[in-house]
């Protein structure tokens, strides 16, 4: 019950609670929570303060019982009050917290105190996952998202590099907050979890960056049948999971919010604009997932969810390009990509050339188109090029 109030119900409550401004909300499911009784018990805990105001649900048999309950209850609170309540406590399920932003959601629950300023930026107190958040690009499209005041989710496989970017990025003392989440993208639990961790713990998700991918280079004598399954269970149906699982909270939320949009964005390559050499595995998969995005799009716009992907050139600077052991111009050099190159310096000069803008793409390329596609209302089903004039639409 507790897993199906978190996916059900807290995206809903979001909405139904917030008025002008949408809130941040967060579930503390902890043991201490399923003994309590009544409210005194709940005003007796040492992180609740004497003003606080509490709503209390004592109807919990299933998910649309609790959300009538909460409906009702909350339409009568805004014939009393001018305000949201600071805390609502489902019977059996937990105490969830409500306030402008993330840093006060931890004081609220007693789990962090301090000093903090208030996100001011182009997307505060918004609430994103980026996939592949770890390390390379994704880490460095996750850190301008928080900058610009998001609450972010690091998900990622690797779980020593994920925890170490969300630390990194809560080391300022600001209102917004990250936490990482360890996720297998290709996994449909996995990636059904991760969603529902991102509701428990900020309420809701505005926003989803799947950008978690592979690359194996080779041509068809060489690519195995494995490698071209995992390329393809990471990088196509990767982005459906992520779909599927982030448009049902997208989807619920809408319901409770009118003209409240939200985004799914991929992020692609230019080898999904055009095909690559010795490199179909990662091609098709990208190829595909320009299909994935219009089809997306049209089912998903009447809810007011954006679908689009963006294209990026070569990110030269990161670990996918310039990692000595496995990046792709040791790849490129070894499966012999670049006639007549000798050395990786030599392969990189030759991709350097091709881009007309005289240079690879970086991270703040792409974070300028993502807050593009955000911001406007109106564009879905697009593959955006940022690629310095490499890929041109017809």
């Amino acid at each position: 019950m507790r897993d199906t109030i978190v996916k059900k119900v807290l995206p809903a409550l979001r909405m139904l609670a917030s008025r002008d401004s949408v809130l941040t909300l967060r579930l503390d499911d902890s043991e201490i929570y399923s003994t309590i009784q009544d409210e005194e018990e709940i005003r007796n805990l040492p992180f609740v303060q004497e003003e606080s105001t509490i709503l209390m649900v004592d109807e919990t048999i299933e998910p649309s019982i609790v959300l009538s309950d909460l409906e009702v209850k909350l339409s009568m609170w805004r014939e009393e009050r001018s305000y949201y309540p600071d805390y609502i406590w489902i019977k059996e399920i937990g105490l969830i917290a409500l306030a402008p932003n993330a840093a006060q959601l931890d004081e609220m629950l007693g789990k962090e105190e301090g000093d903090y300023s208030i996100s001011l930026g182009r997307l505060a107190d918004k609430i994103a996952i980026v996939t592949g958040a770890a390390m390379g690009f994704g880490a460095g499209i996750a850190e301008m998202l928080f900058q610009e005041g998001a609450n972010v989710v690091i998900a990622d496989w690797n779980e020593e590099e994920g925890n170490k970017m969300a630390q990194q990025l809560n080391q300022p003392a600001t209102s917004n907050r990250a936490f990482f989440v360890k996720v297998d993208v290709s996994d449909a639990e996995s990636v059904e979890n991760m969603v529902a961790a991102t509701s428990k713990h900020f309420g809701g998700l505005d926003l989803i960056i799947s950008n978690a991918g592979v690359l194996r280079a080779g041509s068809l004598e060489e690519m195995t049948p494995e490698t071209f399954d995992f390329m393809t269970d990471v990088n196509y149906k990767g982005y459906f999971l992520c779909a599927k699982y982030a448009s049902a909270v997208m989807k619920l939320q809408a319901k409770y919010r009118k003209n409240y949009f939200t985004d799914i964005i991929q992020i692609n390559s230019k080898s999904g604009l055009k095909g690559s050499n010795k490199n179909f595995a990662y091609a098709g998969g990208k190829f595909g997932g320009i299909g994935l995005t219009q089809s997306f799009a049209l089912e998903l716009m009447p809810y007011q969810i954006k679908v689009n992907s963006i294209c990026p050139g070569n990110f030269f600077e990161g670990p996918l390009w310039s990692d000595p052991e496995k990046g792709l111009f040791v790849q490129y050099l070894k499966a012999g990509k670049v006639p007549g190159a000798r050395s990786i310096e030599e392969v990189k000069a030759f991709y350097e050339e091709q881009v007309p803008a005289g240079r690879g793409c970086r991270v703040k390329d792409v974070v300028r188109a993502i807050m593009y596609i955000i911001e406007q209302e109106y564009e879905t089903g697009q593959a955006v090029p940022v690629t310095g004039g490499q890929n041109m639409l017809n």
